[in-house]
């Protein structure tokens, strides 16, 4: 395991590149701590994969909903836990969805203070052209070997996982898609 406080593991270097100590402030992103370069790594893939996702009115926040649903209507509660975000911000989501003719909500048969989502055609016709894996993949590693991909795939697992989550992971492990068969959605 790497020590983010000791040398830098590359270079050998101290505190960051000789004569650069890690400096969130800096432009060049070499001088960055690890945080920092992924956050705008991130927020570079998030800006991209929206940009790709706005031919068919989605954004990152919106596919993950169509993946889950593919394997049956749910409610809002369950698709709020399954993206990991707050019931309000997936309200916003299906708000959208629903208008984009994607998704249908419908009053649950044994409670009707709940809703059922359901991906149309529509929504799977956009989820199939949209989600293309290749896609997703050469976004984000553009520049990158082979090894490298593998290399990064296997780090960013450990980096994703949650804390509470003590497995060993594989490389070739994904614990969020394990088996599903469901495209892989990059944003």
């Amino acid at each position: 395991m790497i020590d983010p406080t000791g040398p830098d593991p590359v270079t050998g270097a101290p505190d960051g590149l000789p004569g650069r100590p890690r400096d969130a402030g800096s432009a060049d992103p070499r001088d960055w701590p690890v945080g920092r370069l992924l956050s705008a790594a991130a927020r570079r893939v998030e800006r991209e994969w929206n940009a790709h996702l706005a031919a068919w009115d989605l954004n990152h926040a919106s596919l993950p909903v169509l993946v889950h649903l593919m394997s049956g209507p749910r409610s809002q509660r369950e698709l709020a836990h399954l993206c990991g975000v707050t019931e309000q911000t997936t309200s916003r989501v299906l708000e959208r969805m629903e208008r984009t003719g994607y998704v249908t909500r419908a009053t649950h048969p044994d409670d009707r203070r709940r809703h059922v989502i359901a991906v149309t055609d529509e929504g799977r016709v956009a989820l199939r052209e949209a989600a293309a894996p290749r896609t997703a993949d050469q976004m984000v590693t553009r520049g990158l070997t082979p090894e490298q991909v593998s290399q990064l795939h296997a780090l960013l697992v450990l980096v994703a996982r949650p804390e509470h989550d003590h497995r060993q992971s594989g490389p070739d492990e994904d614990p969020e898609c394990i088996g599903d068969g469901e495209p892989d959605a990059a944003g």
